[in-house]
C-alpha cells in the first residue's frame, strides 16, 4: 500500500529511541523529511546519521521540553527548517523520562506540550493538504493500572483534547488521533528495566495479553505511521489502541 508519505515534513518529539525511533525510521524509509528532538546528544547525533541514510532532510537536536516558550521556539525553527510541517507527533512523555509519578512533570511533557504543539505548528499543519497529528496516550488511561499516579490520569485527560481538537481543526482540514499502546518493551525501556527488577511482574504483565507477548516499538510504530498518514486520510477523532488484546473492557 502507498501511504502517500513520500516528500511529507513530519516533526516528532523523543525520537532517538524506543517507539519514537521506530517511528522516525518507517518515516525516513516512506520518503519523508523529518525532525526530531532528544534529550541525549549521542542518541541524537546517531539517530541524525541514520536518517539521514535514507536520503530526505532530517533536523535533529539536542533538547528538553522544560519551558514552553523554548519548545514553540523549537518547533518553529523545525518546522521553518523543513520548510512546512504536514504531520506532528507527540511523542515525549514523563514515562520515557522517568518520572510519570511527578503530576508537575507530566503535566508539562504531556499535556502543556500537546498544548504547546498545537499553537506552535497549527499556522502550518493549515497550509498543508495532508495535516495530521498524532497524541500519544497509553492502555494506563483506559483502565486501573499499576497504581494511582500522573501518568495514567494526564494521558486520559489527553485523549479528551485530542477529541476536542479534532472537531474544533477538522474544518481547517486538520485530522487528530490517538495511539494508546498497551505495554511494550524494547532495549532500555521500562519494562525491560521491570523484567531485570520484577520478573514476576513482567511475566504476569506478558500472561494478560491474548498473544501471550509484549508487543514491540516497531508494531506500535507502524500503527501510527499509518494513522497519520494520507492513506488514513478520513480517520480523525479517534483513540487506536495497540495493546495485544491487553485491555479487556467493550469499546463501542
Amino acid at each position: 500500500m502507498d501511504l502517500g508519505l513520500k516528500g511529507k515534513k513530519v516533526i516528532l518529539t523523543g525520537g532517538s529511541r524506543g517507539l519514537g525511533r521506530a517511528a522516525l525510521d518507517l518515516f525516513a524509509e516512506e520518503g519523508c523529511d523529518v525532525a526530531f528532538f532528544s534529550r541525549d546528544a549521542d542518541q541524537v547525533a546517531e539517530t541524525a546519521k541514520h536518517l539521514e541514510s535514507h536520503g530526505g532532510r532530517v533536523f535533529g537536536s539536542a533538547f528538553t521540553l522544560d519551558d514552553i516558550e523554548a519548545y514553540k521556539a523549537w518547533l518553529d525553527k523545525a518546522a521553518k527548517d523543513l520548510g512546512g510541517v504536514d504531520i506532528f507527533v507527540h511523542n515525549v512523555s514523563a514515562s520515557g523520562a522517568g518520572v510519570g509519578s511527578d503530576w508537575n512533570a507530566t503535566l508539562q511533557l504531556d499535556i502543556m506540550g500537546a498544548v504547546a504543539a498545537f499553537e506552535a505548528l497549527e499556522p502550518y499543519l493549515e497550509k498543508s493538504d495532508a495535516a495530521s497529528v498524532v497524541l500519544m496516550s497509553s492502555t494506563a488511561a483506559l483502565e486501573t493500572f499499576l497504581s494511582a499516579n500522573a501518568f495514567n490520569a494526564l494521558k486520559a485527560a489527553l485523549i479528551t483534547y485530542a477529541k476536542q481538537q479534532s472537531q474544533a481543526l477538522g474544518p481547517k482540514g486538520i485530522r487528530v488521533n490517538v495511539v494508546s499502546p498497551g505495554p511494550i518493551s524494547f532495549p532500555g525501556g521500562n519494562w525491560e528495566k521491570i523484567k531485570a527488577a520484577r520478573p514476576e511482574l513482567f511475566d504476569a504483565t506478558a500472561a494478560k495479553m491474548v498473544t501471550g507477548r509484549f508487543g514491540t516499538a516497531e508494531e506500535v510504530a507502524r500503527s501510527v505511521v499509518f494513522i497519520a498518514s494520507p492513506a488514513s486520510s478520513n480517520t480523525t477523532g479517534a483513540n487506536l489502541v495497540v495493546d495485544g488484546g491487553y485491555t479487556k473492557r467493550v469499546q463501542f
